[in-house]
């Protein structure tokens, strides 16, 4: 096909991560004829690199972490408990292959969609290239993603090091895997490799784990690490990298510990940063801020008409459950005339440690900052029975209330269950209703969320 040949369509979507495919589907359904495009893997970060695959690991590390733990729970589990890494691979890789090869199929038989495989850039507000092939549209909508930051540290260009995407290729277990970077992926990927076997060490620059959490938070995830034998340093000002004969020498400026740390691996768990550097943007006069992503209003427009940002890209959320409500947010305003906004969104999320956080709305340190009146309450996980007979009673539940309307604004639950029973708060907050509705529930017991009313009623003044 020729440099001159111009495809026309209604909508072309850029990218096939998560919201991505899901558009081209309401889109088509409206009538529409859609183009959607994919330079690499469709599912995009979650299916491939991010929450499949991870989680699946955590899965295996949760097997491994409780079959040597049987005896605690009077189970007899016959010789030796080992990690088979290469069977381990093989099921994270085939889970993620499933999921996409589906996600392509249901593309492929899209009435109405054309996918086409390439690297998008566009030529103009309306034009996009891909190869020899110009396609135009009066909609286009950017869901291209984003990817790990390789931080310029001294020596990071000359040693060997992994990111949250190479680690999956691992058919083996790190002797020594040093993990720079102590927010979110780097805490699940220390604790499935430390159960694994690997010796652990997260450095972290800030002066705790999971900075942006609430201190009680981070200090509590890093107790849970270091009893499984973790070992981590913070406060870490000045990491740079040499080559060694064990692997990779790692520096540090710590005020506790060695200055070095000799490593056989190093996973650089530092950030993200979108996919935007090379889509010729600048070419269809769409903004971007300093570090690349898009800028969008409240109701994900661009500053150039007919140009919308998705997911990750646009800077306002990282996570799958995110993208996918910009989907349905575009979905709804575009095609069912309502006025959705992304200030409207209440947000929530886990960490898939073990035992896992979940949080929602405000730390307890952005409600102090708001100036309201606050009502608080904090509840450790071994007073609940469930955490009790599971065995696992590391963490709490705690909650913050604005005092006059009663309204929750945030909490935190870490614990077994956290990553579903915070719903419960969730839920509340999306109904905007007075947290008194979830005190006088009747809630299944023995659980997690049984306790929910229990903490909302022993509220008392911050």
């Amino acid at each position: 096909m020729s440099d001159n040949t111009l495809q026309k369509f209604d909508a072309i979507v850029i990218g096939g991560g998560q919201a991505g495919p899901s558009l081209a589907g309401r889109l088509t359904a409206a009538g529409m004829q859609v183009a959607i495009i994919e330079r690499n893997l469709f599912g995009g970060t979650c299916v491939n690199t991010g929450c499949i695959p991870t989680k699946a690991l955590v899965a295996s590390a949760e097997i491994d972490y409780q079959a040597r733990r049987a005896a605690e729970f009077g189970i007899v589990v016959p010789g030796e408990v080992r990690v088979d890494m290469p069977a381990i691979k093989q099921r994270v890789l085939g889970i993620s292959t499933d999921i996409r090869q589906r996600l392509e199929g249901w593309l492929d038989g899209m009435q109405g969609c054309t996918v086409i495989h390439g690297h998008a850039r566009f030529e103009s507000a309306d034009r996009i290239r891909v190869g020899e092939v110009l396609l135009t549209a009066l909609k286009i909508f950017i869901n291209v993603g984003a990817r790990a930051v390789v931080p310029d540290f001294p020596g990071v260009d000359q040693v060997s090091h992994l990111t949250n995407s190479s680690i999956l290729q691992l058919d083996r277990v790190p002797k020594h895997l040093v993990i720079i970077g102590g927010s979110y992926v780097g805490i699940e990927f220390a604790q499935v490799y430390r159960r694994f076997g690997a010796q652990v060490t997260i450095v972290e620059k800030s002066a705790r784990l999971a900075s942006r959490e609430d201190e009680d938070v981070s200090a509590e995830l890093r107790a849970i690490l270091e009893a499984e034998g973790v070992q981590i340093r913070t406060g870490a000002e000045c990491i740079r990298f040499e080559k060694h004969p064990g692997g990779v020498e790692v520096h540090v400026n710590c005020t506790a510990g060695e200055p070095t740390i000799i490593g056989t691996d190093v996973l650089l768990a530092v950030g993200r940063r979108p996919n935007t550097d090379d889509l010729g943007l600048e070419l269809a006069g769409v903004k971007t801020d300093a570090r690349g992503y898009i800028a969008v209003d409240d109701s994900l427009a661009t500053n150039v008409p007919g140009i919308w940002a998705l997911g990750e890209c646009n800077g306002h959320g990282a996570c799958t459950h995110t993208a996918y409500n910009d989907f349905e947010i575009l979905a709804a305003n575009l095609l069912a005339g309502e006025q959705r906004r992304l200030s409207q969104r209440i947000v929530g999320y886990a960490l898939f440690v073990d035992p896992p956080l979940g949080r929602v709305g405000m730390t307890d340190s952005q409600a102090r900052q708001s100036g309201r009146k606050l009502l608080t309450a904090k509840i450790p996980m071994a007073k609940i029975k469930r955490a009790i007979v599971k065995g696992q009673t590391d963490g709490f539940m705690k909650v913050v209330v604005d005092a006059e309307s009663r309204r929750i604004l945030g909490g935190a639950i870490l614990g077994p269950c956290g990553d579903e029973a915070i719903y419960g708060l969730l839920d509340i907050m999306n109904a905007d209703v007075p947290c008194d509705v979830l005190i006088r529930s009747t809630p299944i017991h023995p659980t997690i969320s049984e306790f929910l009313p229990y903490l909302l009623g022993s509220l008392e003044p911050a």
